[in-house]
């Protein structure tokens, strides 16, 4: 094969730059056609939350792109140049370099430690800086987001804004919150391991049984889009899907209104003799 391989491998940083350029452009064959297999594969709508912010991403993807083009050529050009089959060069043994050892080897952690200050902000949005009232207290959760073999079954507290009494509203997969408000969402696992993400809010966290954990994000804009989990679960991860709409606060209420009364009575019909 001589240098075929190396052309070979040559390839692989090539359409791996490729397929991301395609992928964020949206260009054919990703987007129509009969290979249309990377349509949307990029990420949704940015408008819809003000605290989402993709810099730290796009920072780590130029990073980490950077090192696997270089990465590439240098394969390709060690391979082409030494190849067995054309260089007729006597081998060399050499001890190495220890500067360049120390080099290759300071580079990468000041990048790591670049990275880990970097991303201190938004890791503390993200995680640690819960949603506050107006007299500084956390503000309580405006659902509960359970996951289980495979659905997610969302339950709202009712008027006394308490969860787990018998006035709770309990849906399933279909997530409602008011637009312009810090939703916060208490998510739990009723079984195994299951992430829940809501790609349009840039919100992914892993959900694991037997604890309580906390998501937040704020909607600034109406519509619908999905709730995915994004852990394998089981044979039935592949459905384990739901919507997440963001109301207006009057839609939000009838949503509410009418979704609760339909609770109730499908509660309390008679039985069949």
């Amino acid at each position: 094969m001589g240098r075929v391989w190396s052309i070979l491998f040559l390839a692989v940083p090539i359409l791996g730059v490729w397929v991301f350029v395609a992928a964020m452009n949206d260009w054919w064959p990703m987007s129509g056609g009969a290979f249309a297999f990377g349509k949307g594969h990029w990420f949704p709508s940015l408008d819809v939350s003000d605290h989402v912010k993709d810099h730290l991403f796009y920072v780590i993807l130029y990073l980490t792109g950077a090192v696997f083009i270089g990465t590439g050529l240098a394969l390709f050009w060690f391979m082409w140049r030494y190849d067995a089959a054309t260089n007729k060069d006597p081998v060399v043994f050499s001890h190495g370099s220890h500067a360049l050892e120390v080099v290759w080897s300071i580079i990468p952690a000041v990048v790591l430690l670049f990275i880990a200050i970097y991303q201190m902000d938004a890791w503390a949005n993200a995680r640690m800086r819960r949603p506050t009232l107006a007299d500084g207290a956390v503000k309580p959760p405006l659902c509960r987001v359970s996951g289980r073999q495979f659905e997610w079954r969302i339950q709202y507290p009712g008027e006394d804004g308490v969860l787990d009494t018998p006035d709770d509203l309990h849906v399933l997969n279909d997530l409602h919150v008011p637009v312009n408000e810090e939703v916060v969402i208490e998510i739990e696992s009723m079984d195994v391991l299951h992430s829940f993400f809501l790609p349009n809010m840039r919100v992914k966290q892993d959900v694991v049984p037997g604890m309580r954990q906390y998501v937040w994000f704020h909607p600034v804009k109406e519509g619908v889009s999905d709730i995915v989990c994004a852990e394998l679960c089981g044979w039935g991860h592949y459905k384990m899907r739901g919507q997440i709409t963001v109301d207006s606060a009057a839609e939000y209420d009838r949503w509410y209104s009418a979704a609760f009364a339909e609770q109730e009575t499908s509660q309390f019909l008679p039985e069949e003799e």
